[in-house]
């Protein structure tokens, strides 16, 4: 089991990563738990019928009362009428100021449950318990969440967590398709941070079907960089916009589809494609890099097909309500090399004019 600390402003918390890590909560919590007076675990149902006694018999020794909501799988819990259904769950189950909320499910349960505790009587304790590879970022970091018809992730608070335990035990039921998603977001932490890890991973053979154990390693690495940067800028003012690598034009095809029919990593996959056309652009990186990028993503079972399921004024409506755009400009992260990010002010003229050239660098018979 390995251990990382998170620091940032006022507030300190230690992510663990590796097989048993619930045990912590009768060794290094135990006093936590003694201050609280009710726990709370908001369960992802698919994650439930499967792990929920994993994370039972782990409290079952605290002598306090553990009162279990479920609620819908994936993106579909992040939505306004489930996030007031926890709150009322909570108020009917007697919680107050000294009761502690547990996320236990992939990222979107992680958002829903860190905004619920955000906002529960102005603030309480919750500790994540991702059990997707995918949330390896979003459960660190203190961004919590729901969604809008209008856009991904436009109601949410900074609420970080008092600690994260990713039980690697639980990914051993993960569907290749979700293994998929979470490497999306592995990968992308390489691009913006480490040109030789980067390098690494574009030709690792185990990619998309990683060991148990070569995936502690790497996921590690990615928390790292995900802790680091979340260290720096808490409230994303400058360096943690750096982490939407690939999240802009991500987000709008995954707002276009309805939340939910697309997972998050297979977005932010297109949306890194199209952003390293821009960067070749206003970077330095070789003009056939969006190519060996896409040969990667296809040789590892990623589909482009949803940039050609909409017109560009579709996923511009959403580009342009992007958190990283202001006063009506779209601002997207681009990487000047390999391990360098920077923000990039991007007219709506060009964005069109570089999405009719991915479509057709998507259809050459060279990206196959």
């Amino acid at each position: 089991m390995e251990k990382l600390t998170v620091s940032v402003h006022d507030h300190q918390y230690d992510v663990y990563i590796g097989s048993g890590t619930y045990k912590v909560f009768a060794t290094e919590y135990a006093e936590l738990i003694k201050s609280t007076d009710r726990i709370g675990i908001i369960a992802d149902a698919h994650v439930a019928e499967l792990h929920l006694p994993l994370l039972q018999e782990a409290l079952a020794h605290t002598e306090r009362e553990v009162s279990v909501k479920i609620v819908p799988g994936g993106e579909s819990c992040k939505v306004p009428e489930v996030y007031t259904d926890c709150q009322s769950f909570l108020l009917k189950e007697g919680f107050t100021r000294n009761s502690l909320l547990i996320a236990f499910g992939g990222g979107a349960c992680g958002d829903l449950t860190g905004f619920v505790a955000a906002t529960f009587m102005r603030g309480i304790r919750f500790i994540q318990c991702p059990t997707t590879v995918l949330a390896h970022d979003s459960a660190v970091g203190g961004k919590t969440a729901i969604n809008m018809p209008e856009g991904k992730n436009m109601v949410g608070s900074f609420h970080q967590p008092v600690a994260v335990l990713f039980d690697t035990d639980v990914f051993k039921t993960l569907p290749a398709s979700e293994m998929r998603s979470g490497m999306a977001e592995l990968i992308k932490h390489a691009f913006i941070s480490d040109a030789s890890w980067t390098e690494r991973l574009l030709v690792e053979d185990q990619f998309t079907s990683p060991s148990i154990k070569w995936l502690e390693t790497e996921l590690l690495q990615g928390i790292k960089v995900k802790a680091q940067i979340v260290g720096e800028d808490e409230f994303e003012h400058s360096t943690r916009k750096f982490l939407n690598f690939g999240h802009t034009f991500g987000h709008a095809v995954e707002a276009a589809s309805g939340f939910g029919s697309l997972r998050h990593g297979e977005c932010v996959i297109i949306g890194m494609g199209y952003a390293f056309l821009l960067s070749e652009r206003y970077g330095e990186l070789p003009e056939n890099f969006t190519d060996r990028y896409l040969h990667f993503a296809k040789r590892n079972g990623y589909t482009f097909d949803p940039v050609f399921s909409y017109s560009f004024n579709e996923l511009l409506s959403y580009m342009q309500k992007d958190k990283k755009a202001s006063f009506g400009k779209m601002n997207f992260v681009l990487l000047k090399q390999l391990g360098q990010p920077f923000v990039q002010e991007i007219s709506t003229e060009e964005c069109q004019e570089v999405f009719e050239l991915f479509k057709q660098k998507l259809e050459s018979e060279e990206i196959v």
